[in-house]
Formats: structure tokens, C-alpha cells, sequence
């Protein structure tokens, strides 16, 4: 069964002036603060498309690669996943690298980097990206 999931922005003024909300719908977590300074400057306190699109990526992989990882007969104790999600005001969104810091006992550092690698390649968030470079590093805490 497919499950859709809802997001609403609401924009007030022009892209370079103006400001949103992003409220996540679907789960009622919360809403936040977008603008164009946040995005192509880096302001803090305000959130952008970028960041949210990091969260949804980190989450997306965790699951695979703690899928991925149980399939193998070895299951992760942790596992943390930043994604960090490059925007350049003249190209767009340029990349997503995520970086793994996992806890898995009995592993070895090949498999590890093999399951990995193929968590990366089949999480559905990594394949909606496969316009952009992502890169990964993953390390046995």
C-alpha cells in the first residue's frame, strides 16, 4: 500500500525578500522558518529546502542500511547519519554526502563498506536524488 506524505510552504513577498513556513502535515512534528538569506547565505535559526532534503536523506538511509544490516545476521546497536546537502545559488542542489558512524558488533570492515554502499545505491531518498552526486563515508565506531 502507498502512503503519501504532505508538506505545505506558505510564501509571502518576492524570493529574495519574502519568507515561508514549511509545516510538515502528514505528522504534525512542526513547522519552520524558510528564506532566501537562510538558503544562499547560510543564516542560522532558519531552516531550507536543502536541510529538510538532509533530514529526509539521513533517516531514508538509516533504515536501509539498518535493513540492510539485520538481513546480513548482523544487527546495528547505532547507527548516526548526518546528510549534508550542498546548494549553490547559481547550479542548485550540487551534492549529498552522508556521513555514517555506526556500532555493529561481529562485522567486518569490508562487509560493512559493502552493505553501505548498497543501502546508499537502494535507499528511495538516494534514488529521487540520482541527478546529483552523492558520496558516502562509513565508519565502524
Amino acid at each position: 500500500m502507498a502512503v503519501t506524505s504532505e508538506s505545505t510552504t506558505v510564501w509571502r513577498g518576492d524570493l529574495f525578500h519574502g519568507s515561508g513556513t514549511a509545516t510538515l502535515d502528514s505528522s504534525g512534528a512542526g513547522s519552520f522558518a524558510v528564506d532566501w538569506r537562510a538558503r544562499s547565505e547560510g543564516e542560522t535559526g532558519v531552516t531550507t529546502p536543502e536541510e529538510l532534503l538532509g533530514a529526509a536523506h539521513a533517516a531514508c538511509f538509516s533504515m536501509a542500511f539498518s535493513n540492510a544490516l539485520a538481513q546480513f545476521g548482523t544487527v546495528a546497536e547505532s547507527l548516526q547519519t548526518t546528510a549534508a546537502v550542498t546548494f549553490d545559488p547559481a547550479q542548485g542542489i550540487t551534492g549529498s554526502h552522508l556521513l555514517v558512524s555506526a556500532v555493529v558488533p561481529g562485522i567486518s570492515e569490508t562487509d560493512f563498506q559493502r552493505l553501505a554502499e548498497e543501502a546508499k545505491a537502494g535507499c528511495p531518498v538516494s534514488r529521487a536524488l540520482a541527478g546529483i552526486p552523492i558520496t558516502l563515508e562509513a565508519s565502524l565506531a
